[in-house]
């Protein structure tokens, strides 16, 4: 994300306890969460999140039945959300919150809000991001489950990332290694140690963020926990960048790609391909750079996602440009405009403009 990837921002990159009600959960993709406007003190109650005091009796059967219906949809939520499908997991996710709503379990909807969390940040609806979490965090508070309150306060701590609020955000995630030592938890060690590199990085103290994602990687691994360390990894990748450790950059980058195209990763491979598409070129391997390009553009038209287009396409021209071939970064810099201007990011459209312009003063 990026353990919130967005991949744009800071990508950012992935419970729980509620995971145990469901057969064959693949709950490790949400390490990585996300950003937004949180951390004023939450007095709400799961009563009053659920906003129903009573449930209605129901037949065995067919309490049964929607308990099974809701699970699969939680499930495809889940995998869509890993695929980078995240308008897709919220159409699942909201219907797999409407029929655990009905049958009043608590920790099903707590895991449900969690992985809504994930889908509304990839989309940027922040605010229903935002609400989704402290629905997720009460939850977990009233039911007094610590294991997933630990993945509620990394949600929070990504999200106040993203507003700048570095040290708050050092803190909260501080809160979360504590209750996961509390409980000796695996994985809430790997992703509160990689949430902790991270904050540390945004702080300016790479050195101490590269002991940290190190840290988190032997929980994550342990763990087997595959989505959560491609994602530990590209932010290692990351802090090598920063401190000038281009051997090792390139290799950590090839493990989280080789990592996430087996999970499926979408979200992770393509962080991983930006990555290595930046350190081959810093050292002229512009062949190279030019083949992992051609599968990221793959992905994002895979993704049908016109924002990773954009950014595939923003990437080709940039390429070119430093080639020196630049009317064929003109012609790819006039694609990514086209793109812009479709979704009305009026923002990027002025930089890519003015990127052509100063090219072509060259």
């Amino acid at each position: 994300m990026k353990q919130w990837n967005l991949l744009a921002v800071a990508k950012l990159q992935s419970s729980y306890n509620a995971r145990k009600q469901f057969p064959n959960k693949v709950n490790k993709a949400l390490g990585f969460l996300l950003f937004s406007l949180l951390l004023s003190p939450i007095a709400v109650t799961a009563a009053d999140i659920t906003e129903q005091l009573h449930y209605p009796q129901i037949d065995k059967k067919v309490l049964q039945q929607s308990r099974d219906e809701a699970d699969t949809l939680l499930r495809l939520g889940e995998r869509q959300n890993i695929e980078g499908n995240a308008n897709k997991a919220v159409d699942s996710l909201l219907q797999a919150r409407e029929i655990y709503h009905s049958i009043g379990d608590l920790n099903a909807l707590g895991l449900t809000y969690e992985f809504l969390g994930k889908s509304y940040i990839e989309l940027r609806q922040y605010k229903k991001a935002s609400d989704v979490i402290r629905r997720r965090l009460a939850i977990a508070r009233d039911t007094k489950d610590f294991q997933s309150q630990i993945f509620a306060l990394n949600n929070i701590g990504t999200l106040l990332l993203q507003k700048g609020e570095f040290k708050t955000a050092f803190q909260t995630f501080e809160q979360a290694l504590t209750i996961a030592q509390n409980l000796n938890s695996t994985e809430g060690y790997g992703i509160s140690l990689s949430n902790l590199g991270l904050a540390s990085a945004r702080l300016g103290d790479y050195n101490k963020a590269v002991k940290l994602y190190k840290n988190a990687l032997n929980y994550r691994r342990k763990f087997g926990d595959p989505i959560g360390e491609a994602n530990t990894l590209n932010n290692l990748g990351e802090a090598y960048e920063v401190v000038g450790n281009y051997q090792d950059r390139i290799g950590t980058y090839g493990t989280a790609l080789r990592l996430a195209r087996a999970s499926r990763d979408n979200l992770n491979q393509l962080r991983a391909i930006d990555g290595l598409v930046a350190a081959h070129g810093s050292v002229g391997r512009y062949n190279r750079s030019i083949e992992l390009l051609e599968k990221r553009l793959a992905i994002a038209s895979y993704l049908r996602s016109p924002r990773e287009q954009l950014k595939s396409f923003e990437s080709y021209a940039q390429l070119y440009e430093n080639l020196g071939k630049y009317t064929t970064a003109r012609n790819f810099y006039e694609r990514a405009i086209t793109l812009a201007k479709n979704l009305q990011d009026t923002r990027s459209e002025l930089l890519l403009r003015d990127r052509v312009t100063q090219m072509m003063k060259k």
